[in-house]
């Protein structure tokens, strides 16, 4: 009964945080509170604060204790990890790198120029492709406003369809670059590349192929239901900024080296392995070397450097610390008994190891529909993961996996998403009809994704 009671709170709590947060209190500030909340009722009940036993006394000074120890914690792995990869982001936007790559990515669109439907949905594998290596949600969208949105409405793809096609490209968050696989990596306690090679890329393929089939043919009902007419926009002239093609290179090198240094693949007879930060302080360097050949201006060059260090420090205050704080609540969750309720009623109606799986991939699809973000919701409730995968006997990326996908489909239907109403406001449509036109792709995929993967791994 206490373990039902410690649920019936948990759920309670989590309702309130996302009121607070449909309401746009600061997350940072509403998780934090509401852990802290948790763990200090959990330690008068209990008499502990975390399932591994960090903390075992009383109190709120040992609770902020056991917060400063997960600000040591993560800052000096995954955090470290995440703010190289914000910074590098914001290099490679900084010299053009980015708009490169789509300039170049876009190229096979010319054969498509006479059939619009068609090519509004080829751009959903160029863009995956893209988004792996420029994994911010918003930033994507912005980019590709600014590339292929003028280029779609100049083939005759109605407005609405091409703001909803670049908006679903950011529907799967993955490869190594994405923080919610370098979150979910560390919770699971593996190596980023085998994660993303051997159990992203399979399954974002098919579900690649189902976004693309649901978007062609909703988008064709809802452009003869709405009687749009394309309206023509003019493409973005070309200046004497624009980076040359082959800074296109530059956001695809990390992952060009850690795909030849990992001991996936023996392309070269040296033994070397190289890490995710690596890889990308590596390739910001070059980056760098790049930008002293095209300017020869080594101040200017230099300088440049502040824009990686900007880039970190955003990074921090936006996804760092929402990691931080959403393991505190996370663990209160734990500690309030929140998954052993859970467990204890899937075992009882016999859904097993598929059931709550099936259950924390749909609970991580409403967060993020709920709060705007995909990292959000998973950062709140991926740490949750190990401990229920390891009374099922299961792998954790098992349940993690599909609760990876389904974080970024919720955010991709989510009215208050950043990048909804940021290419929104650029193409001047109502959000509510791009969540419109997104619903029934990002539903298909999510529906193929729970039959496909818990049909596969069970």
């Amino acid at each position: 009964m206490i373990q039902y009671l410690g649920l019936i709170i948990s759920i309670g709590v989590i309702a309130i945080v996302a009121r607070l947060l449909l309401k746009e209190y600061f997350p940072q500030t509403v998780l934090l509170i509401a852990g802290i909340a948790l763990l200090l009722l959990s330690s008068s009940v209990n008499n502990n604060v975390t399932p591994q036993g960090q903390v075992t006394e009383k109190g709120l000074f040992k609770i902020l204790d056991y917060i400063i120890n997960q600000f040591s914690n993560t800052n000096a792995g995954v955090g470290l990890m995440i703010m190289t990869i914000g910074g590098f982001v914001a290099y490679m936007d900084k010299i053009g790198a980015s708009e490169a790559l789509v300039r170049v990515a876009l190229k096979p669109l010319g054969i498509l120029k006479k059939y619009p439907n068609f090519a509004a949905v080829a751009i959903i594998p160029i863009g995956q492709l893209i988004f792996i290596c420029v994994p911010s949600a918003a930033g994507f969208g912005l980019l590709l406003m600014a590339s292929v949105f003028p280029i779609l409405v100049n083939l005759g793809v109605s407005r609405l369809a091409a703001v909803s096609i670049i908006t679903g490209c950011t529907s799967f968050c993955i490869g190594p670059s994405s923080v919610i696989t370098a979150s979910a990596v560390q919770i699971a306690q593996i190596e980023t590349l085998p994660y993303f090679l051997y159990s992203q890329i399979p399954i974002a393929i098919i579900l690649n192929v189902v976004l693309m089939v649901s978007y062609f043919f909703v988008n064709r009902y809802y452009n003869e239901k709405d009687k749009l007419m394309p309206i023509v926009v003019k493409s973005i002239e070309k200046t004497s900024n624009e980076a040359h093609w082959i800074y296109a290179l530059l956001p695809i090198l990390p992952l060009i080296l850690l795909l030849s240094f990992s001991g996936v693949f023996t392309l070269f007879p040296i033994k070397l392995k190289v890490e995710t930060t690596t890889a990308m302080l590596f390739s910001l360097f070059v980056g760098m070397l790049f930008e002293l050949i095209r300017t020869k201006n080594i101040k200017a060059v230099f300088s440049s450097f502040k824009v990686f260090l900007d880039g970190m420090g955003d990074i921090f205050k936006s996804v760092v610390t929402l990691i931080i704080v959403a393991e505190i609540f996370a663990n209160g969750l734990i500690s309030m008994g929140f998954m052993d309720g859970l467990i204890s009623i899937s075992q009882n109606i016999g859904f097993g190891a598929v059931g709550i799986g099936i259950i924390m991939t749909i609970m991580i699809f409403l967060a993020a529909l709920l709060m705007g973000s995909g990292n959000a919701a998973f950062f709140a409730f991926g740490p949750l993961i190990p401990n229920v995968a390891a009374k099922f006997g299961v792998p954790s990326t098992s349940i993690l996996l599909p609760m990876n996908l389904s974080a970024s489909m919720g955010r991709a239907i989510s009215p208050i998403a950043g990048v909804l109403i940021a290419t929104a406001n650029v193409a001047g449509v109502p959000v509510m009809e791009i969540v419109k036109r997104n619903l029934i792709p990002v539903l298909s995929v999510l529906i193929t994704l729970l039959i496909y993967h818990f049909g596969l791994c069970f």
